[in-house]
């Protein structure tokens, strides 16, 4: 297999479960080869970042930085479901195999390539609408959500990829073990944080509307 990895941002990943993954699901013959250039963001990527073409990226880019902020790595590549076809069967048909567990794809226009790749494997797809010139978004958001009975994609909003990434963290945190408890005790303080902006804004807002005096 030839796989040309390079580094993005190095940084030490504290869920070392992918290689116990590659041990459960070996490569072996009927595994197809991959001839696509593959970035990573750190070793051992649990995540798939994949989309039609790299003037996606901009959209796609959120997903990495929120996986990032868990320390979870991640690989990143251009695979088009339509210039690519081969290509994708064998991203798809790999994916497990090679360690990855939840793949997000971002796709526009027609956006068949989340659907393509949640037919084509048994991991979790996140799908993520891309805007493009015409239509806004709203031709691809209707593709990747509109997908027939037993072949799910779970689709955020158009050009929502940070969603896409923060809900790749939660699927990744279900499990046993302590990497997934160290996940959801990072998802429990990213909340908090949430909770504490909110509060902040309503503390500003409280200074700025006071009671009218009455002369």
């Amino acid at each position: 297999m030839r796989r040309i990895l390079v580094e993005l941002e190095p940084f030490d990943s504290p869920f070392p479960i992918h290689e116990a993954s590659r041990k459960e699901h070996p490569m072996n013959d009927s595994t197809p080869e991959l001839d696509i250039p593959l970035s990573a963001t750190g070793p051992h990527p649990l995540v798939g970042v994949v989309m039609g073409s790299d003037s996606d990226w901009p959209t796609m880019e959120p997903a990495v930085a929120a996986l990032a902020e868990f320390g979870i790595a991640c690989e990143v590549g251009v695979v088009s479901a339509h210039r690519m076809p081969e290509d994708m069967l064998a991203y798809g048909r790999s994916a497990s195999a090679r360690g990855l567990r939840v793949i997000i794809a971002g796709a526009g226009g027609a956006a068949h390539l989340p659907g393509m790749l949640a037919a084509l494997t048994e991991l979790a797809v996140v799908g993520v609408p891309v805007p493009l010139k015409h239509l806004d978004g709203v031709d691809s958001l209707h593709s990747i959500v509109q997908m027939p009975a037993g072949v799910p994609v779970a689709t955020v909003s158009i050009a929502g990829a940070r969603n896409a990434g923060l809900l790749a963290a939660r699927i990744l945190s279900a499990g046993e073990g302590p990497e997934a408890e160290a996940l959801r005790a990072k998802m429990r303080d990213f909340q908090k944080g949430l909770r504490d902006l909110a509060w902040d804004k309503g503390a500003a807002l409280a200074q700025k509307v006071r009671p009218s005096s009455q002369g």
